[in-house]
């Protein structure tokens, strides 16, 4: 297998207009911006990769979905990359992650307004310590119903939307390690390093409900991808600059 070229923080170099020079491929880890989905990360690079190399049937795609409403490490296949997109979204993931206790959303996030509130001046930090070491090791954890999630075809989120029943199946997953970044009601932040295909949004809503109260998602970084981190991912507008025609 050919060795992939990436193309982080702190080397930038101007890419080969020939994507033949890269017989791997290319990986560009991105810090996504807020707001953007991971199709609008993938739509805009392919639209300058296509420029770039002159190549309109390039192929372009990620290693991971990254909500819109988080930022951080979002790996872009660039050529035959691409097909080690599987195997690059099978690596551990680490994230920062801000849940505010005593309230539930739909979403388990800030996509939809709160729906509930619940109690959260019993929670002390030995609780929320407690609570945390009993959630590290492998479980099933429901996914979101406003996610990505494929139900016989359809996404979720789309089910979700137009107010259909959905019923999400349990996913095995494996948190590998929780720390308590910092603690102050009804604000929790925690570094979290899990498996492929853990829902940190689920996770806020667990910890919230373990702590009996509710909890939502009101931030969230991945701070890094397998061995790719988001102190050395590139912004789109270093992604642009390097790709200039």
């Amino acid at each position: 297998m050919d060795a992939l070229t990436v193309i982080e923080k702190g080397s930038l170099q101007k890419l080969s207009h020939n994507i033949d020079d890269y017989p791997g491929g290319v990986v560009i880890p991105l810090d996504k911006p807020l707001k953007w989905t991971s199709a609008d990360a993938v739509r805009k690079i392919k639209f300058l990769a296509q420029k770039h190399f002159r190549k309109r049937n390039i192929k372009v795609g990620h290693a991971g979905t990254l909500d819109p409403l988080a930022t951080g490490v979002l790996l872009i296949c660039l050529g035959k990359a691409t097909k080690q997109a599987e195997a690059l979204q099978a690596q551990q993931k680490e994230y920062i992650a801000e849940i505010t206790l005593g309230a539930t959303t739909p979403s388990y996030d800030l996509e939809k307004e709160i729906d509930a509130t619940y109690p959260y001046e019993h929670i002390t930090l030995d609780a929320v310590k407690r609570v945390l070491e009993e959630m590290v090791g492998e479980q099933d954890q429901i996914p979101p119903i406003f996610s990505a999630k494929l139900i016989d075809g359809t996404r979720a989120y789309e089910m979700a939307r137009a107010g259909e029943e959905v019923v999400m199946k349990p996913a095995r997953i494996t948190i590998y390690a929780l720390e308590i970044m910092d603690f102050s009601l009804p604000k929790l932040v925690v570094r979290v390093k899990c498996s492929k295909g853990t829902y940190i949004r689920s996770l806020a809503r667990d910890i919230g409900a373990a702590l009996d109260s509710g909890g939502h998602l009101t931030g969230l970084i991945r701070s890094a991808s397998g061995g790719f981190t988001v102190s050395n991912s590139l912004s789109m507008e270093e992604v642009v600059e390097i790709l200039k025609d």
